[in-house]
């Protein structure tokens, strides 16, 4: 039987205004598994994860739910306590990697930094670092250890990010939208680095992303958020090839694919639901083909729709439409 590593429970964000951002959310991850949270832009999925890291700033707010890593639920820690976790066991890589790393310390420093925090000496961490920096296949790391960031190229710098991560060896490594401003080809070299990393690290990435293919190539396991929810949580197989709640089918079918002769690329039509205003029934009711009355009156509950395949949706009744 898999570790389990991460158990999400019911977790929800509010912020000021009423704004449910991230509403009762659960998941789990296992160890060595890669758990993709996918969606269109501001549907949670980056809130989502910086609440299980606790950075959620004022005017926001952790209303509920549960973070079990590794037996303990982090909403219960103390914030010096938590501050252990961060980085060391749990490791977070940011959108944009010239905004995490500071201006003013080399590549190496900063890898090293926290090696040197965890009480290892300042000659060994140095070395250590460039060792790391040979794993993430940043060429010429004895150079690279003294270059500043912006001295370097954006895929050098998100190796320096994973490098800074893994050197730590977490139990999590939750990657924020890891390859965005990259151009396909150092993409793909990303993708295939934090493959290799997370199997011979032993550690478990939740991938945030809304590219479905970085999904395709790196996830197990895939949830599909909207406005704030998990709409449907199943393998990467089952998402791809058997989608069930409409959301995920026109999300499919919202892909670019190189054979389509269709021209423009499908749309979904109208817009996300006022999540400062309560929502009585499905959040995707006024979007949706299917709609009938009672998804605009009853929330759906997150039903088993196929072998460790849910989805949250009315008309979807053992596996198939209504």
């Amino acid at each position: 039987m898999a570790e389990l590593v991460l158990d999400v429970r019911n977790l929800s964000v509010e912020y000021s205004g009423g704004v449910q951002a991230v509403s009762d959310v659960s998941f789990d991850l296992e160890r060595g598994e890669c758990f993709a949270l996918v969606g269109e832009s501001g549907c949670g999925k980056s809130t989502t994860a910086r609440a299980i890291m606790r950075l959620i700033q004022s005017p926001g707010r952790i209303a509920s739910g549960e973070v079990i890593f590794e037996g303990q639920d982090l909403l219960k820690l103390s914030n010096k306590e938590m501050t252990a976790v961060r980085g060391n066991r749990i490791g977070m890589i940011f959108q944009n990697p010239l905004d995490s790393l500071n201006p003013v310390y080399t590549s190496g420093y900063q890898i090293a930094e926290g090696l040197v925090v965890d009480k290892m000496e300042k000659s060994e961490a140095w070395k250590l670092a460039g060792e790391v920096m040979h794993d993430v296949k940043i060429p010429d790391p004895e150079k690279r250890l003294k270059s500043y960031p912006h001295e370097i190229s954006g895929g050098m710098r998100q190796r320096v990010m994973i490098g800074m991560m893994l050197c730590r060896h977490p139990g999590i490594l939750i990657a924020d939208e890891p390859t965005t401003a990259l151009d396909v080809t150092i993409q793909a070299g990303i993708i295939d680095l934090m493959n290799d990393l997370r199997h011979e690290y032993d550690t478990c990435v939740l991938l945030i992303t809304h590219d479905f293919g970085i999904v395709a190539d790196m996830a197990d396991r895939v949830g599909v958020m909207y406005a704030g929810k998990i709409v449907e949580m199943g393998d990467v197989f089952q998402i791809f090839d058997e989608p069930r709640h409409p959301y995920t089918k026109l999300l499919m079918k919202a892909l670019p694919v190189i054979t389509k002769k269709e021209g423009r690329l499908e749309t979904i039509p109208g817009s996300v639901p006022d999540l400062t205003q309560e929502i009585k029934g499905c959040r995707f009711a006024d979007r949706c083909p299917i709609a009938e009355a009672i998804c605009r009156e009853q929330d759906p509950k997150m039903l088993e729709v196929g072998h460790d395949h849910f989805c949250a949706c009315h008309m979807v009744k053992g596996g198939d439409l209504k």
